[in-house]
């Protein structure tokens, strides 16, 4: 019972930081059709600026996360204005612009912290929860509160603001949201920034976690897109969902199969891919002309 519970929390925290990325993906797919390929790069960078200010800068977490965060956003926003004049024109060259921002982030981050990585200490200090006999890290606890917090705060953004439901018009029909006077070019935006915001806390959060290196926007990113998939693509409650499946599956499966974690995990979202292709809430992108 107390691993149980260890690996259950522990895969509810991995499931959160999953479901973030997710999230990001499922945004800018859902509002312009594009898979930002950059998206786990940008997770990358928002760890490395969160775990500078934190380690160098000796910012609280929390300052430094939200730090990170607007760093994101504009990097976000500069993707997005640089895509924007092949809206439209060459989806293929948008979808390949964003695999060379990837590339582009990842030199940039070796050049300037250096190709080694670094290993970030756990902002809460304080000792585990004990619980039915299970130590459960409390650092855990804070990362899905936190991501659950951001997801909520995220979908009262899209339901309750003008701005977020032009966002979900523009998704819904591009033609006819921009036939109404909507500006997609600003929605677009908007989209991308909120998208590289949340990669941001995504990377901010699994920092303590895991090792912050160049390259591990690779990884965590494959899993965020494995999540987004398994939901249903451009779905925001399917990439909530998708997160948390493949984090429980990741932190089950490494508990009993150990080094064949990964292997178990891709073939148990492969099955589920194949029973179902558009994901478990279907697939939601922008209607276009």
């Amino acid at each position: 019972m107390q691993v149980f519970l260890q690996t259950l929390v522990g895969g509810l925290s991995l499931g959160a930081v999953y479901a973030l990325v997710a999230l990001g993906f499922a945004l800018v797919y859902r509002t312009m059709g594009l898979v930002n390929f950059a998206h786990a790069d940008v997770l990358m960078v928002g760890a490395y600026v969160a775990s500078t200010f934190t380690m160098t800068e000796h910012l609280p977490f929390a300052a430094a996360a939200a730090a990170a965060i607007v760093v994101t956003a504009l990097i976000g926003l500069v993707i997005e204005r640089m895509l924007r004049p092949l809206e439209g024109k060459d989806f293929d060259l948008m979808l390949i612009g964003t695999i060379g921002f990837g590339i582009v982030l990842e030199a940039l981050a070796t050049l300037v912290w250096g190709a080694t990585g670094r290993a970030v200490p756990s902002p809460v200090q304080t000792a585990p929860l004990h619980l039915l006999g299970a130590s459960i890290p409390s650092y855990d606890l804070v990362v899905t509160a936190v991501a659950l917090v951001a997801m909520v705060a995220l979908s009262l953004f899209l339901e309750r603001t003008r701005r977020g439901v032009a966002m979900q018009a523009v998704a819904m029909d591009y033609d006819a949201a921009t036939a109404v006077g909507i500006n997609v070019g600003r929605s677009n935006a908007i989209a991308f920034a909120i998208g590289a915001g949340l990669a941001a806390l995504a990377g901010a959060l699994v920092g303590p976690l895991l090792y912050v290196s160049p390259t591990m926007g690779g990884s965590i990113g494959i899993d965020g897109f494995a999540a987004a998939i398994l939901g249903g693509f451009g779905s925001i409650p399917g990439a909530v969902v998708g997160g948390v499946v493949i984090g429980l599956i990741s932190s089950f499966s490494a508990g009993h199969f150990h080094g064949y974690s990964d292997l178990v995990t891709f073939t148990v979202f492969a099955v589920l891919v194949m029973i179902r292709p558009t994901g478990l809430f279907g697939e939601r992108t922008v209607v276009r002309a």
